[in-house]
């Protein structure tokens, strides 16, 4: 089963979405990349609570880190894309060609770009992290603004 919440944040509205295998999706109203059926509202669901608590508490600055089990949906090639999202430590930020070469696929710059855009869990794995070449905000599919606090939330 799919169940999801919807919060208020710093940032607007999140919605949180799993099923029994673990969290797929984190989003803002504003994400391009939130699906149309987000299942059955259960606001009180384990998973959904514990990722809503531990995204409260990255937002009130008492987090870095996630422990939370993900399932997201994608391709091969966009799982391991988001897997190394996840290796970016608060605080830093990578550039998608670095992102290429850490999957071993340093050609493949645009797609890892393509796959960042495309990442159904924000905040928790952070795709904000990941900048142009040239040290500038490019692409978030929840708005550069956002892209742009979650960065210098972090000191970045």
């Amino acid at each position: 089963m799919i169940a999801y919440l919807t919060f208020d944040s710093p940032l607007g509205n999140v919605t949180l979405q799993c099923n029994d295998d673990g969290l797929q999706g984190c989003w803002f109203d504003t994400h391009t990349t939130r699906p149309d059926n987000l299942g059955v509202f259960q606001p009180e669901h384990p998973l959904l609570v514990k990722a809503k608590t531990q995204i409260e508490e990255y937002f009130s600055g008492k987090r870095t880190t996630f422990d939370l089990p993900l399932a997201p949906v994608g391709t091969d090639f966009q799982k391991r894309v988001w897997t190394a999202l996840c290796t970016i430590p608060f605080g830093e930020s990578r550039a998608y060609s670095e992102l290429a070469e850490q999957i071993g696929n340093p050609k493949a710059v645009r797609a890892v770009g393509a796959a960042n855009g495309r990442n159904p869990i924000s905040i928790i794995v952070p795709c904000h992290r990941v900048i142009g070449r040239n040290g500038k905000l490019t692409g978030y599919a929840g708005g550069l603004e956002r892209k742009a606090w979650l960065l210098t939330h972090e000191g970045k």
